[in-house]
């Protein structure tokens, strides 16, 4: 199968840089996007039309904003569902409702196609490289049959059971990045506040009970000015919060923790950065707290 085509919907910020790591392992690649400009900026043959990819690959990956265009590409006039074959397996790498995705996934299987979720998880910098992690749902013999797609995009692959598995996953996982990347802007905005020296600060946070993803990863950059733009937008996080909320709702879990991060990014939306990296959101936060910046210019 390693010799075949691979379709791929949805050539944004995420899957046009795992589109060029497909290329890139010399897999070719059929790529639609509503933004026809984009499948050339991947490298990818541009597809005119969903079914154009549909009638053309065997394994159809997808990486699409949310539920609500997965299900307008998937079912609607001209749609997936309309053009699939048997034998065909959807990849779905979008940040999904679990919901949503169980239903897609009984719908193809009626079609004799086999509907994978796989969330992933590194952000822009390690698509890039080829090294996302996969937490991925479906059926044993599809994800089987995926290996030779997903290593060149991913350096861990994580099975997490059946159907909708994977998304769960991943918004379990973008519930808490949210919270830890809020929680840590408002606390530098603090610490600028104090006169503290804020690679200190983070030294000794980065050595305590207070480290998370963010603390390590990111405020190191953000602090000398660099927001490390390129990764997910304070809309997107919000959207990703809102979809956390709908699962713990669905699954009968109180959210006690998710007023903070969607106020935080919701903030940075309304003060004008919402399609800005959701690192953004520091300056949001400092924009209310006196005009705060980190870095002083």
């Amino acid at each position: 199968m390693d010799g075949n085509r691979v379709g791929f919907i949805g050539l944004g910020n995420m899957g046009g840089r795992m589109a060029r790591r497909l290329i890139g392992a010399g897999i070719a690649v059929l790529g639609y996007d509503s933004d026809l400009a984009r499948a050339a900026a991947a490298g990818a043959q541009a597809a005119a039309t969903v079914r154009a990819v549909m009638d053309d690959a065997d394994v159809v990956m997808l990486s699409l904003p949310d539920s609500k265009v997965v299900e307008s590409v998937a079912e609607g006039p001209g749609g997936m569902l309309e053009h699939c074959r048997d034998g065909q397996i959807v990849v779905d790498l979008s940040t999904a409702a679990a919901s949503s995705t169980k239903r897609l996934h009984a719908r193809f299987a009626s079609r004799g196609v086999r509907y994978v979720d796989a969330g992933i998880s590194g952000g822009a910098a390690a698509a890039e490289k080829g090294a996302l992690t996969l937490m991925v749902g479906g059926e044993p013999g599809a994800i089987d049959a995926l290996g030779w797609v997903f290593a060149p995009i991913s350096a861990k692959v994580v099975r997490m059971g059946g159907s909708g598995t994977g998304h769960a996953t991943k918004l379990l996982n973008n519930f808490l990045n949210a919270v830890s990347l809020a929680a840590t802007a408002e606390v530098m905005v603090a610490g600028k506040k104090a006169g503290l020296d804020l690679h200190r600060l983070l030294e000794v946070i980065n050595s305590s009970s207070g480290v998370n993803f963010a603390t390590l990863n990111r405020f190191p950059f953000i602090v000398d000015g660099d927001y490390l733009e390129g990764g997910l937008t304070s809309k997107l996080m919000t959207k990703d919060v809102v979809l956390y909320v709908d699962l713990a709702r669905e699954l009968g879990v109180a959210s006690l923790n998710a007023a903070g991060p969607a106020a935080c990014f919701g903030l940075a939306t309304a003060l004008g950065y919402g399609d800005q990296i959701s690192n953004r959101v520091v300056d949001a936060i400092g924009d209310v707290s006196g005009g705060v910046r980190l870095k002083t210019v």
